[in-house]
């Protein structure tokens, strides 16, 4: 029997390098989101940085690998949340759901809340993702269950918020979030409403999201 082509196993060993990036990229990124070091992921993994640009010349195309599958699981999850008949329940519990994605991953409460742009199937799933929890903000608020103040932009606060309380109890206190979304849920009843300071502007909202586009190097 004859060996395997030398470019079969080149094809071999290029496959096996990239799923062992993408593998040590999601343990590094969950640990020290999405700004973690390229070079660690690289040093983990066992290849050299070369090897790694090689396959993911840029980090967006790398956080695009290790979190296709999970930014699928959010447009299913958001899907399913807009078929519920409740619109208060659609919208309070797909916002826990996804601070239970944030809690179990760093990364992901970064991924969340930043501006990561560029084109592609991850950036497709994450506009369609913000699309639907839109839908069901406004589901809420037709419905009258949801302030009529809360606009789009503020569920992005939350999740920042939601993310930074995470990052600083994740150790010591690891559900203190959901004590904190309960509160924050609560307070988004339109029935115990009470008058707020003014929104930030959209512009605005999004100049904090690209805050952490520019330092984990995805601008």
């Amino acid at each position: 029997m004859l060996d395997p082509m030398p470019t079969e196993n080149l094809r071999a060993d290029a496959e096996r390098n990239r799923q062992l990036l993408v593998e040590t990229a999601r343990a590094v990124f969950a640990e020290r989101g999405l700004d973690a070091p390229l070079d660690e992921i690289a040093r983990r993994a066992g290849v050299g940085n070369a090897t790694l640009y090689r396959r993911f010349p840029v980090r967006r195309d790398l956080i695009a690998a290790v979190f296709l599958d999970t930014l699928r699981q959010v447009v299913d999850a958001s899907e399913r949340a807009l078929a519920e008949p409740d619109p208060w329940s659609a919208f309070a519990g797909h916002l826990v759901f996804l601070g239970e994605l944030q809690a179990s991953n760093r990364a992901l409460a970064d991924l969340l809340t930043a501006s990561i742009g560029g084109k592609g199937e991850l950036a497709e799933l994450r506009g369609v993702a913000f699309d639907n929890l839109n839908q069901l903000i406004d589901n809420a608020r037709d419905a009258g269950v949801l302030r009529a103040d809360f606009g789009h932009a503020d569920v992005v606060l939350i999740l920042m918020a939601g993310a930074g309380l995470i990052q600083r109890t994740a150790d010591a206190a690891p559900t203190a979030w959901r004590r904190h979304l309960s509160y924050v849920l609560d307070g988004l009843r339109a029935a115990g409403a009470t008058p707020a300071t003014p929104a930030p502007t959209d512009r605005q909202v999004l100049a904090a999201m690209r805050t952490l586009t520019r330092t984990s190097g995805c601008a």
